[in-house]
């Protein structure tokens, strides 16, 4: 039986880059059709919208989409589409494992590692952002809650679980972002409790960048929040070759 997945072309390299995706799974023979749907630039320009409402009926209606990469201006300008769709169907885990692949060019071998992070407040909120009248002063907003914190550490343990994984490490700044970052922290600490076959580390930020690049076999599942796994996971896709070779989902 045949599964329809929506398809967002992207900006940019996106529609070559998609290209070379769909050959790839019409040759697995994943029994998928596609229907494409208008996104980004393209959108903007033939709708006046970045996200049709069409395009987000048609992804809530297959249940799935393969998205390239989407334009979102540096410093000024409209928000990430990304984060639009991210907070519209509430996808929280944005989970992103880094491989070696046999025959690419990279440090290091035999790496494995899954970034889980939570994707849907943290320091990316549109919300909260400003700039003073005369230009000298910007301001922005982290909000991260318990309810959220809990749900994506939980996943992190279950996912570990599931895959027969044996740490789980959650990645903080609670020595100095105290509220946000020590929340986190702090719930990540009591889920832990609910699986002790798991080992649990609890790992600084700037830390855990070192470690990584210094040691990352140490690393199994990493757990984190909006900004930092982000930075981590794309850092990850260093290890094993670039952010061609590091999938998301």
């Amino acid at each position: 039986m045949s599964k329809t997945i929506a398809i967002i072309k992207g900006d940019g390299i996106g529609p070559e880059i998609m290209q070379a995706t769909l050959r790839v799974l019409d040759a697995l023979d994943c029994n998928l059709r596609y229907d494409f749907v208008e996104a980004g630039l393209e959108a903007l320009q033939q709708h006046g919208q970045l996200m049709p409402p069409v395009s987000i009926e048609t992804i809530a209606k297959h249940g799935v989409a393969l998205k390239g990469p989407l334009t979102t201006p540096i410093g000024r300008g409209f928000s990430s589409i990304n984060v639009h769709l991210r907070r519209h169907f509430d996808l929280y885990a944005n989970v992103r494992p880094a491989i070696s692949f046999p025959g690419t060019r990279s440090r290091f071998e035999d790496i494995d590692i899954i970034t889980v992070r939570e994707n849907t407040e943290g320091a990316y909120l549109p919300e909260g952002q400003s700039i003073s009248a005369d230009g000298e002063v910007a301001l922005a907003s982290i909000r991260v809650t318990r309810t959220a914190s809990e749900r994506i550490v939980r996943y992190a343990f279950e996912l570990a679980r599931s895959k027969g994984r044996k740490k789980v490490t959650a990645v903080h700044k609670a020595n100095i972002i105290k509220s946000c970052s020590g929340l986190f922290l702090e719930v990540a600490r009591a889920v832990a409790a609910d699986y002790p076959e798991i080992e649990f580390h609890e790992m600084i930020v700037d830390n855990a960048c070192m470690q990584l690049v210094m040691n990352p076999h140490q690393f199994d599942v990493i757990v984190t929040t909006n900004l930092f796994g982000d930075i981590l996971s794309d850092l990850c896709a260093g290890l094993v070759g670039g952010l061609g070779l590091a999938p998301g989902s």
